[in-house]
């Protein structure tokens, strides 16, 4: 009886009255806080590596761990949400995002402050996984549209006031405040409490399945993350990945409804969507190291780049109000498309502000970017929600959401990687190819998808 309850509060139909704006707000509110434990933080590194008495190659491990966690978590919050509904997860979720902030500010060793990022990361991704199935669950049509918009362009402000507030944060009271940033989370959770869905299917979750989804993704992220974090690195994603893969496979086979459902990995329109998607925040967080850069590399302060961001967060709150009424007119599929050729445009701007080491082109090559994410994110978000049933729309979610880090990891890297050898205007060309190929892998699902008049 209690089954049927759940699946009948799972199957209700999408609320239709105006408090979208306020979720889908706080929703945002929170993305962006857990986006700053990777933004905010990167401007405290120097001070950090300093006060523990490490190197800075090895302080930016703080970094990478954090982004690690981030993609590796998802897909398990999406699927234990499928099973015992979003409420618990993001609690969960949020209370680990908290500790470990508060352990990262207090850590008496830089061993302590890695543990505590870890745990900070694995907290803070559940809250991408489970924002966008929040929205998915409870609104449709046009008003979904905007309220995956307004996350997304709320989200996207926050994480571009990251280096600014971060500045401003370490100046006053130092690194260790700026480490505790992503505690305030904890305080829109009474906001959204009671909208949040508590319906599951009440089936018993994959442990094994999660375990080997969960190791494959690390595998992924640290080879990606291997170009400059060196051959170690390199050789441990690459051997998690290589035993990883068939682990997988037999997994499915094993569990077809498990963990990861192959309803989802056979799902066409969601692996293409999500790997076109993938190069938008490949953009997005290349340009939030490439900017940053160029422009300290040329005597800026650390405050003076943070105000170069401003106006990309002032245009990232405008963005839902031409993402929404697009997500309605074009449908979400081509939304994306649209959204990878304002990427890549984005990244050529940037390579010829790079070269010229112009602050104006740059700035206008992120304000491009902070477009294309907040139109690719709510669209990635609406083609998946759309493509699927309710009982796996949430690992779907974790599953995209997934494959978009992990973009955002290959962004990171390859600025890294080729920008010491070739110049950071190499790294942004190479860059701006990625969101073409991902037209490419998209294709096939545009021909069939239906614009509204």
């Amino acid at each position: 009886m209690a089954s049927m309850s759940a699946r009948s509060a799972r199957s209700a139909p999408p609320e239709t009255t105006d408090d979208s704006r306020r979720v889908s707000m706080l929703l945002g509110l929170l993305f962006g806080l857990a986006g700053m434990g990777s933004s905010s933080a990167a401007v405290a590194l120097a001070l950090l590596a300093e006060d523990l008495g490490v190197s800075a190659g090895l302080a930016a491990w703080a970094i990478s761990l954090y982004v690690l966690m981030l993609a590796v978590t998802t897909a398990l919050y999406g699927r234990i949400s499928d099973l015992v509904g979003v409420r618990a997860p993001l609690l969960a979720g949020l209370v680990l995002m908290s500790v470990g902030a508060l352990v990262a500010a207090l850590a008496p060793t830089f061993e302590v402050l890695l543990g505590a990022r870890m745990l900070q990361g694995a907290g803070a991704a559940a809250v991408p996984t489970l924002g966008v199935t929040i929205l998915s669950a409870k609104y449709s049509g046009e008003v979904r549209g905007l309220a995956f918009g307004r996350l997304a362009g709320v989200a996207a402000a926050v994480s571009c006031l990251g280096p600014l507030i971060g500045g401003l944060v370490e100046a006053a009271w130092g690194w260790r405040a700026v480490m505790a940033l992503p505690i305030l989370g904890a305080l829109v959770v009474p906001l959204l409490w009671r909208a949040l869905p508590t319906g599951g299917s009440g089936a018993r979750l994959d442990v094994v399945g999660a375990i080997v989804v969960a190791l494959t993704a690390a595998g992924m992220v640290l080879l990606v993350q291997s170009p400059s974090a060196g051959l170690l690195v390199a050789a441990i994603g690459a051997t998690l990945l290589v035993l990883g893969v068939p682990a997988v496979r037999a997994s499915v086979r094993r569990r077809p409804d498990g963990f990861l459902p192959v309803e989802v990995i056979r799902n066409a329109t969601v692996v293409r969507s999500a790997v076109a998607a993938s190069a938008v925040p490949a953009a997005w967080f290349a340009m939030l190291i490439a900017l940053p850069a160029v422009l300290l590399g040329e005597g800026w302060q650390a405050w003076q780049v943070g105000l170069a961001m401003v106006p990309s967060a002032a245009v990232a709150l405008l963005v839902p109000r031409v993402a929404g009424p697009m997500l309605t007119r074009l449908g979400p599929g081509r939304s994306l498309a649209v959204a990878g050729l304002v990427a890549s445009a984005a990244l050529l701007v940037s390579t010829v502000g790079a070269l010229w080491s112009s602050a104006t082109v740059l700035v206008a090559g992120i304000i491009l970017v902070t477009f294309a994410f907040g139109l690719g994110q709510p669209a990635l978000s609406a083609v998946v929600g759309d493509a699927v049933h309710e009982d796996v729309r949430g690992v779907a979610m974790g599953v995209s959401t997934l494959l978009f880090l992990i973009g955002g990891s290959v962004g990171s890297a390859i600025v890294a990687g080729i920008s010491g050898p070739l110049g950071m205007p190499a790294a942004l060309l190479v860059l701006a190819v990625l969101p073409l190929l991902g037209l490419v892998v998209l294709a096939p699902t545009l021909r069939t998808a239906p614009v509204v008049d």
